[in-house]
């Protein structure tokens, strides 16, 4: 989640894209390439974009991982957000040959 959430703040839809499973699923069908392309479309939109993580709710299985957490994500132009989110985030991992990558998403915008 870490190298994650690095290459979000640092503008690299392709390493985010690194860290996700080839059969990666989102909301309503999103696949991989899918979630490149809204983080390219999220990251031409801000010029600063900031993620930060509210602590994980991890339940690990044979190979497989479930983490729940929260995540506030902001957007600017400027010094200060223009955009602020806070997501509720349900996520799949598996892990392959030693390296986690992420194999489902779903989020739910908080109030």
């Amino acid at each position: 989640m870490a190298g994650m959430q690095a290459a979000i703040e640092q503008r690299d839809a392709a390493a985010l894209t690194d860290h996700l499973a080839e059969d990666f699923v989102g909301p309503e069908g999103m696949d991989r390439d899918g979630a490149r392309r809204m983080a390219i479309v999220m990251l031409r939109r801000h010029r600063n974009v900031g993620v930060t993580l509210g602590p994980p709710d991890i339940e690990l299985q044979d190979g497989h991982a479930t983490v729940r957490f929260s995540a506030v994500l902001t957007g600017s132009s400027g010094v200060l957000p223009e955009s602020v989110r806070v997501q509720d985030v349900t996520t799949g991992w598996r892990d392959e040959g030693g390296t986690w990558r992420l194999t489902s998403a779903d989020w739910e915008r908080r109030l």
